[in-house]
């Protein structure tokens, strides 16, 4: 049967959702589509392009559909959809932080979300900076949260910082909707 990019890319997804991202590679995915590693390469070029493949089909869980009015609202909901999009994947937070997919899914969570900052009276530039920050925000609290199952959760040693001391509390591993629902609400002034 006829491999194709869709199925080398779906394959990877499946590789990474099983077993994380280290263990996604051309030859995982030819052994499991049972294919040549030349046929791999023909549909995906290099390991680079099919993270890239990745990420744009990882954001592609982004649903557009029924966002509110409000542009403040929509900005928040575009983020909160982004980061269940991200959690929906193991290690999804990793694959889209580690490209730069200029892809169609990608293209137009992006659009709608500086759509909504510019509707707001944003400035281009506040729009474009408002949102690297909250992408940076959900990529970032992300990825943490991700890798959190693999670490022992525990109060670090902080030592004689009185600062730190006085906001352990705060830095539960746990917070990760509380902290993210914050983030977001100072970056688009709520």
């Amino acid at each position: 049967m006829t491999k194709s990019q869709a199925d080398v890319v779906r394959t990877a997804l499946e590789i990474l959702d099983e077993l994380g991202a280290e263990a996604v590679s051309l030859r995982a995915i030819a052994q499991r589509l049972d294919v040549r590693m030349n046929t791999v390469l023909w549909h995906v070029k290099s390991k680079a392009r099919l993270e890239e493949l990745m990420a744009d089909a990882i954001v592609a869980g982004v649903s557009l559909d029924g966002l509110p009015r409000d542009w403040r609202e929509r900005a928040a909901e575009i983020a909160r959809r982004y980061r269940r999009a991200l959690l929906a994947h193991r290690d999804g937070a990793l694959v889209v932080a580690g490209t730069f997919a200029a892809e169609p899914a990608t293209l137009d969570t992006a659009e709608a979300l500086v759509a909504a900052l510019l509707d707001g009276g944003l400035s281009a530039r506040d729009a474009a900076w408002t949102t690297w920050s909250l992408i940076y925000l959900v990529l970032g609290l992300t990825q943490e949260e991700q890798a959190l199952p693999g670490r022992a959760l525990g109060e670090p040693a902080v030592g004689e910082r009185p600062a730190l001391r006085r906001i352990l509390p705060f830095l539960s591993g746990e917070s990760f909707d509380e902290r993210f629902e914050f983030g977001v609400a100072k970056l688009l002034g709520s």
